[in-house]
């Protein structure tokens, strides 16, 4: 199936004026320029922009379901401090009716993750808006979701339970972590030599953190503060982890500092308040600061904190703070698919990428209209 005479978006910029997009069994399996031989199966797209389904790099999609209280909210187990064993995965209901939300808009990528309440909340997972059973829906898992700051203080101390304060919740997260270290060493020696050396007491907390040491996924640490993104950071030198910091509020701050470190920052949620201590920064400059300065941006939801159909627009409020328009675009694209590591499936238009595509009218961005059609996996699902 083709989708033809359309003008063709790639990272944000122009690729094709009058393209061309074929579609072999859910992939992108060729696209050009100019005329191409159609079938009646085909759909003309009469001039229409097509750009890749858009990603929202940090959400809480599914696993805090609209309009629950505690019956759908399956987003923090807030019974132990330290839980990197947990997976989003076994808490998302693909019938939560956001998803279809989402893909009305064009968001056909959605990261889901577990936490803040913990310092260690567990295991985040890249998805696909459309399906009925998540396993279908996977992408892949692409991280371990850490907190710092306010929100593991604020559950804690109400319980009068570690961690209160910053330090404790970093103490947490770095015993955590050496005791994986430890473990994943033992693992090693047996793997190596096992006659001489048996296997360690099978630990599960430190089992889900093996691929983060190996770095095959990456840590990604909620922080608002300047001073909390430098912990991230140096937490992460300490554990050689490949860190991403999520909110980054008050990112603009320490620009120069962050892009020194090669560190992405999802910032988000935008359209909000200031609706405690750590977020009194919040100034919707902070995208813009970052990306000059060099630091790869996404921009995200955080939805359910902002309703994920607002992505487009968070962009907008984001492109009014400095943001160049290409950014933005690429700031819901090709960035938050390169930052969580799903690059090679989604977020932009090229051979081999999944069929994950909409078509405008007008500005993608534009809060007053609609795709008038999304593909994921090369199915319509709206037209």
């Amino acid at each position: 199936m083709k989708i033809f005479n359309a003008k063709i978006l790639s990272k944000g910029e122009i690729l094709f004026h009058n393209g061309w997009v074929e579609i072999t069994n859910g992939k992108i399996s060729n696209l050009g320029d100019g005329n191409t031989n159609t079938t009646p199966t085909d759909i003309d797209a009469n001039g229409q922009t097509l750009i890749s389904g858009f990603v929202d790099a940090h959400t809480h999609i599914g696993i805090i379901e609209d309009g629950l209280d505690f019956e759908g909210d399956d987003c923090n187990e807030q019974t132990d401090p330290f839980t990197p064993q947990l997976r989003a995965i076994d808490g998302i209901n693909p019938f939560d009716y956001c998803f279809k939300e989402a893909r009305k808009r064009g968001i056909t990528s959605v990261v889901v993750t577990p936490g803040s309440a913990n310092p260690v909340a567990g295991q985040m997972v890249a998805i696909k808006t459309y399906g009925k059973r998540i396993d279908d829906m996977v992408i892949k898992p692409i991280g371990i979701k850490f907190a710092l700051g306010e929100n593991p203080k604020r559950t804690y101390n109400d319980r009068s339970e570690i961690p209160t304060t910053r330090m404790a919740t970093v103490s947490i997260i770095r015993e955590g972590l050496f005791k994986a270290q430890r473990y994943l060493q033992e693992v090693e020696k047996h793997n190596q030599n096992p006659d001489d050396y048996d296997l360690p007491e099978f630990d599960i907390k430190s089992e889900a953190l093996i691929p983060l040491l190996k770095r095959e996924i990456k840590a990604h640490f909620h922080c608002h503060r300047a001073d909390d993104i430098c912990t991230a950071i140096r937490i992460s030198k300490e554990f050689n982890l490949d860190c991403v910091i999520v909110h980054g509020t008050e990112g603009y701050l320490i620009s120069d500092i962050i892009s020194q470190e090669k560190v992405p920052v999802i910032c988000g949620p935008i359209i909000c308040d200031r609706c405690k201590p750590e977020m009194k920064g919040l100034d919707i400059k902070n995208a813009s600061v970052l990306s000059n300065d060099g630091v790869n941006i996404a921009i995200c939801t955080d939805h359910a904190v902002i309703p994920i159909q607002y992505l487009p627009t968070s962009v907008l409020m984001a492109i009014k703070g400095g943001l160049s328009y290409e950014d933005g675009l690429r700031s819901i694209t090709c960035n938050p698919a390169e930052i969580v590591g799903i690059s090679d499936h989604v977020g932009d238009i090229a051979i081999g990428m999944d069929a994950d595509l909409q078509l405008y009218n007008g500005n993608p961005l534009d809060i007053a209209i609609e795709p008038s059609l999304v593909m994921i996996d090369g199915k319509t699902i709206k037209d």
